[in-house]
């Protein structure tokens, strides 16, 4: 496998690592000019997937590209027994004591699949912090939960695979880190060919890494437990969203085929807008000057 730099998809970035608690630390880079605008990645992927978006934001944003705890260059902790430590809850207690070690008390988040759903608990539990918000390919975990059908089973195995006890999964893919993440990014419609090798390469030197699996795995485990607690005591409460959302995904996505995204938006958040885009699930790579054309003018207002 080539293992590539990846400030080489960022010339200009500055590399760092924040601690933000219980030993663990989030590696980020930080670059650009203007408001603060965090940007969330998800699996199993790294900070690496905004380098097509990120000269044209960085032209007005001060941007933070992190990985998630579990992900990339971040800590992997081990997995507590109900993954409480892989919760969104604080994966986004991760990101907001970033944004503050930083000096952004207030912020823009873009955030794709699992980055989003870290970034729907930032704005639920932080909400102070977060101006507006960007969610891509994605509806909210509870409602995808409970509407999962045998398509969307079939389409999104590895829900149910990563979920599995430890050491299982973990074994499996650690069995050829850099073959799970083509058949996990290459089998979906668009195939490989939507990815800068430099960007593969990343993601595949990520995968390998020790404890990446069950960080990933882990990720997975508190979404389908402790994730969805949390998720039903907001609806219970009548917790919501209030700042502007914008949610966008692939037409040719799953989350297309098998859910009304924008009707379960409507359910959690106050302020809700958006629509499909012309691509799968890796947006950011696969369209990303649609993406822009939609997320510029939102941020902007």
């Amino acid at each position: 496998m080539t293992t590539v730099d990846p400030i080489d998809l960022y010339p200009g970035f500055a590399a760092r690592f924040i601690d933000v608690g219980d030993d663990v630390r989030i590696h980020l880079r930080v670059g650009g000019q203007g408001a603060p605008l965090l940007l969330l990645h998800g699996h199993p992927q790294t900070h690496a997937i905004w380098h097509k978006v990120a000269p044209a934001l960085a032209g007005r944003f001060t941007l933070v590209l992190a990985d998630l705890r579990g992900y990339g260059d971040s800590s992997k902790p081990a997995g507590e027994a109900d993954h409480a430590n892989y919760s969104k809850r604080t994966m986004a207690r991760d990101m907001r004591r970033v944004m503050r070690a930083l000096g952004h008390e207030r912020f823009d988040v873009l955030a794709h699949d699992r980055g989003a759903r870290v970034a729907h608990r930032l704005a639920i539990d932080h909400a102070e912090a977060v101006r507006r918000l960007v969610l891509l390919d994605i509806a909210p975990t509870l409602a995808m939960y409970e509407q999962a059908g045998d398509a969307f089973a079939r389409a999104y195995w590895h829900w149910y695979f990563l979920i599995q006890p430890a050491p299982l999964p973990e074994r499996l893919i650690e069995a050829d880190p850099a073959a799970y993440v083509r058949d996990m990014m290459g089998r979906r419609g668009a195939g490989l060919a939507p990815f800068d090798p430099r960007a593969l390469a990343e993601y595949q030197r990520a995968a390998a890494l020790p404890g990446a699996a069950h960080g990933t795995c882990e990720d997975y485990r508190a979404a389908a437990g402790i994730d969805l607690e949390h998720d039903r005591a907001d609806r219970e409460g009548g917790v919501r969203l209030t700042m502007p959302l914008l949610v966008l995904w692939g037409r040719d996505g799953v989350v297309h085929r098998c859910f009304k995204p924008l009707d379960e938006w409507h359910r959690v958040a106050a302020d809700v807008r958006g629509g499909p885009l012309p691509c799968g699930h890796y947006i950011a790579e696969e369209a990303p000057q649609a993406l822009l054309a939609e997320v510029l003018p939102f941020l902007a207002s």
